[in-house]
């Protein structure tokens, strides 16, 4: 039982600590599936429908209504309840006619963001990286494990907005001074802001981006700066836009 517990299910004192479960309240968690998003960087769906949602009393209640194809990630039926879902992803639940959209919240724990219909068919993705394949065309990885292959004029850091469920390039923000951006990592993370101007360093040093917000003037990791849109944001925020 040991052996199957640990394949299958997560130590709960050993979850991630945005997660919304008591460590010491049972023994097991469920673990999530492999999948477009880390362990760190995602909730299973299962703790969504029934931690979060709270559509279920219980485990095997929320297995049920999964099964049932009621809740939806991306536009698509999804009924793996170790499903991990993360940033940025689209929950819906057309029997009650809500939607979500996963954003980290203040103290950077990944939070569910009520969103209206016109907010549902897309999503935003960043490049994380890109490579030339044989052809001459360009692979562009992004960050909740979807590739593309395409022949535009795309850089790291990027934001491809997406229709969903049809995966196709709708828009594209581009990571440049002026653009607004979401802090998604280190002590700032959840706080959005304008992208005054971007320090390409050299050598093994991080590339940094200076942010401004009506408050104060801070330097954060480009890896940590998502962009929203050029004059305002194409998704609606927690607190507003």
């Amino acid at each position: 039982m040991a052996k199957m517990g640990s394949r299958k299910h997560l130590k709960r004192f050993k979850s991630p600590e945005h997660w919304p479960i008591h460590p010491k309240e049972f023994k097991w968690t469920v673990k999530p599936s492999p999948g477009p998003h880390s362990i760190e960087g995602s909730l299973p769906l299962l703790i969504i429908v029934r931690d979060i949602l709270q559509l279920a009393d219980n485990a095997r209640e929320a297995r049920i209504i999964l099964n049932n194809g009621e809740i939806l990630v991306d536009g698509r039926i999804r009924k793996d309840y170790k499903f991990p879902v993360g940033f940025m992803d689209v929950i819906q639940i057309p029997k009650t006619k809500k939607a979500y959209r996963v954003l980290p919240d203040e103290r950077g724990r990944l939070a569910l963001h009520p969103i209206e219909k016109e907010n549902i068919d897309f999503k935003l993705c960043r490049i994380e990286d890109k490579t030339t394949i044989k052809g001459g065309k360009t692979q562009l990885n992004l960050h909740d494990g979807r590739n593309f292959i395409t022949d535009g004029e795309y850089k790291t850091g990027d934001v491809l907005v997406l229709n969903v469920p049809e995966q196709e390039i709708k828009d594209h923000i581009k990571f440049e001074s002026g653009t607004i951006g979401l802090i998604t990592g280190g002590k700032h993370i959840g706080e959005k802001g304008t992208v005054k101007e971007i320090n390409i360093t050299h050598g093994s040093m991080p590339n940094t981006v200076l942010m401004e917000t009506n408050q104060k003037t801070f330097q954060t990791l480009q890896e940590y700066v998502f962009v929203l849109g050029k004059d305002k944001p194409v998704i609606t925020l927690p607190g507003g836009n």
